[in-house]
């Protein structure tokens, strides 16, 4: 599924891998965070750090009404406030999807998978 965006000059459609991988580079630019991590794969209670590679493996992109909903799924830096960093991806998320693609995103929700000493 795409999101379809009209403007004076015709209709542009986005797929959703490439909002989930634009949401998940500008989730990586925030301080305290470690990485992404996928959100099927919670083995023994250790969430797998994914690579730069995979960052749309770690988000999860959804339309529900016309409204635009992106979960992300992320591993927080030892030490850090989480609640603060998770407040730093939403906000980062929905300003980079917004002036990047021109997309109004309704919800970013944070999913803390795990905790890790940045190396």
């Amino acid at each position: 599924m795409s999101i379809e965006l009209a403007t004076e000059y015709g209709k542009v459609n986005v797929a959703n891998p490439v909002v989930a991988v634009i949401a998940g580079s500008a989730a990586l630019e925030c301080y305290g965070l470690v990485g992404m991590s996928s959100r099927n794969q919670l083995k023994d209670g250790i969430a797998e750090l994914l690579g730069r590679d995979n960052l749309s493996r770690g988000v999860e992109v959804r339309r529900e009404h016309d409204l635009l909903h992106v979960d992300l799924y992320i591993i927080v830096s030892y030490g850090t406030n989480i609640s603060e960093v998770a407040h730093n991806v939403q906000n980062r998320v929905k300003y980079i999807l917004g002036e990047v693609v021109g997309l109004q995103v309704d919800r970013v929700n944070i999913f803390v998978q795990g905790v890790r000493v940045a190396k």
